[in-house]
């Protein structure tokens, strides 16, 4: 028989946790046909995997790619590191459904919450759409290198369904029952669940609290009635913006969600933190009754590092007197209030209520200058606020942060570790089965956060460098786990009758750095970070490599997946 693909020789990794065996595996027709050793038959083509690993592809369920999909068919960073399948539509927010008369509105709201610039939006978003199937259908029209699956985002169902009103207040019975409608109609279309948020992190239009925050208990609960009536879907849930410090409120939002739909929700995100160092597990066994009903956190097996600078200051994004006062607001405003003594009295004050101090400007040496503008202060380039403030005689972390900004107009970009920075903790997050590996955010926060690479850190990091746990466990905890509770179905394992999504890699070699490159590559040629991978020698989809050693093939056999 001549197979479309023969991968000879390698070190097979099923998903399923068991243990490694060399074998050959055959694809035909985008299918697994055959698991053996040795494969008789010819090939079309031929992958020599001899001391190399083949995997399932990887399964990476919180994204933000809405809007790339519509100028980046290989999905990077994403393809770079054996991710085969993504899921769309994380936080509440997305594009569609979308009247034209919305679509700025709609952008606004990726512009804040995701720090996508307004003028990509502009140049990249095709807007060959107007509801929710015709977005999935417009993205299976374009065609992608890997797999894309879709939550259907509450905020823009209530721009549909009720204009820059869905911005102030819940909606009406009758905007309701449109909003439940539309959802029935694009679950039904195949997408994969709905997402929505209740954290004050997420603004949007105008730096209003976004859309989906302001919807009222009767509409979460049609919501979710329309799941549980469809038999079909999980919720994905962004908590509160200290989720390792949740509140009775948060648990009772979960418990709701979970008693009306009957369905598994996720929610996002559990980090460790230098002020609350038991803070996660603790949440863990607090939550732990809700996440047996299928209540399942989210976590990141990777230091959270925030570049940014202070015209579009994210590490502040939690902040009152910043969302009211410094987003979308013209430079010179900016400028005046930062320098303003009673503006930095408030955001002093709002600094210290919301517990940043602790672990942020306690710790200047986890602040960096990352790149300056002015050539004068180019000898700050690479140095720590630590270092800086000995320099200058300095002892007020947040004075120096804004008087440094102000020195370079607000260009100077800054470098944060942020979050996740106790390997110990870390680790023991990573290894437990209460939670789901996950949120790399993949295409939101373009300048300033890039985690797209979180699979193979995981492989490079936690199974190879740390060993915390298997080859094995580790390839599970990035396929058929997140496949299984997303609901991705015939992904996630290596099996006969299966889909071909594979990925060939080094595992002496595997992984990521911890910090992205700078590239000047998004529509209209603006910067954004990528995380190049190492040790993964090919991404397959559907039987087609799309990766070779490095480098794109061109090639587009990614589907919608659709539930």
């Amino acid at each position: 028989m001549a197979y479309d693909l023969l991968i000879k020789g390698g070190t097979v990794v099923d998903g399923t946790g068991t243990a490694r065996y060399r074998a050959d595996v055959a694809i035909e027709q985008g299918r697994i046909a055959e698991i053996g050793k040795p494969i008789a038959g010819s090939a079309r083509r031929v992958i020599d995997a001899s001391d190399l690993v083949v995997a399932p592809g990887f399964v990476d369920p919180h994204t933000h790619y809405d809007a790339q999909i519509c100028w980046d068919p290989q999905i990077t960073s994403s393809s770079w590191h054996g991710v085969t399948s993504v899921v769309l539509g994380s936080c509440g927010v997305g594009v569609a459904p979308c009247k034209p008369a919305d679509r700025d509105v709609t952008a606004a709201d990726l512009t804040n919450l995701e720090a996508i610039p307004f003028d990509v939006l502009q140049a990249g978003l095709t807007w060959d759409w107007d509801s929710f199937p015709s977005y999935m259908d417009a993205a299976a029209r374009r065609g992608s290198a890997i797999n894309l699956g879709f939550f259907a985002p509450l905020t823009p169902f209530r721009h549909w369904a009720m204009g820059r009103e869905s911005l102030e207040r819940a909606a009406t019975p009758q905007e309701l029952e449109r909003i439940r409608d539309a959802l029935r109609e694009a679950i039904s279309a195949g997408a994969l669940g709905f997402s929505t948020s209740v954290s004050n992190i997420d603004i949007g239009y105008e730096g209003k609290p976004l859309a989906c925050r302001k919807a009222s208990r009767d509409e979460l609960r049609a919501y979710c009635r329309v799941l549980r009536d469809l038999g079909k879907g999980v919720i994905q849930l962004n908590l509160a913006d200290k989720p390792s410090d949740m509140t009775p409120g948060e648990y009772d939002t979960l418990e709701f969600l979970l008693d009306e739909s009957r369905r598994p929700v996720s929610w996002i995100s559990l980090f460790d933190r230098d002020d609350l160092p038991e803070g996660a597990m603790r949440t863990l066994e607090k939550f732990e009754p809700l996440i047996r009903r299928g209540g399942v956190p989210q976590i990141s097996c990777r230091p959270l590092f925030l570049e940014l600078n202070l015209r579009s200051p994210l590490l502040f994004i939690t902040l009152p007197c910043v969302q009211e006062s410094i987003f979308n607001r013209p430079f010179e405003v900016q400028k005046k209030l930062y320098s303003d003594p009673g503006f930095r009295q408030k955001l002093r004050s709002e600094v210290e209520h919301s517990g940043m101090h602790l672990h942020t400007f306690r710790n200047l040496d986890r602040i960096a200058v990352q790149t300056v503008n002015n050539p004068v202060l180019k000898e700050l380039e690479g140095k720590d606020l630590a270092q800086i403030a000995r320099t200058r005689g300095r002892t007020d972390g947040l004075e120096l942060l804004l008087d440094l900004a102000l020195e370079d107009e607000l260009e100077m970009r800054f470098v944060v570790a942020l979050l996740n920075n106790n390997k110990e903790r870390v680790g023991r997050l990573v290894c437990d089965p209460r939670t789901i590996i996950a949120l790399s955010d993949g295409g939101a926060h373009v300048d300033q956060i890039c985690d797209a690479g979180y699979c193979t850190y995981l492989l490079g990091t936690w199974v190879r460098g740390k060993g915390v746990m298997s080859l094995e466990q580790g390839v599970k905890r990035l396929t058929s786990e997140p496949a299984d509770f997303f609901g991705i179905k015939d992904r996630g394992r290596i099996a006969a009758g299966w889909a071909a999504d594979l990925v060939v890699f080094d595992p002496n070699t595997v992984g990521s750095a911890e910090r992205g490159k700078m590239r000047n590559d998004l529509p209209g040629g603006a910067r954004r970070l990528v995380m190049e991978a190492r040790g993964v020698h090919y991404t397959v989809v559907g039987g087609v490599p799309v990766h070779e050693n490095g480098s794109y093939t061109g090639a587009k056999p990614g589907q919608v997946l659709r539930a």
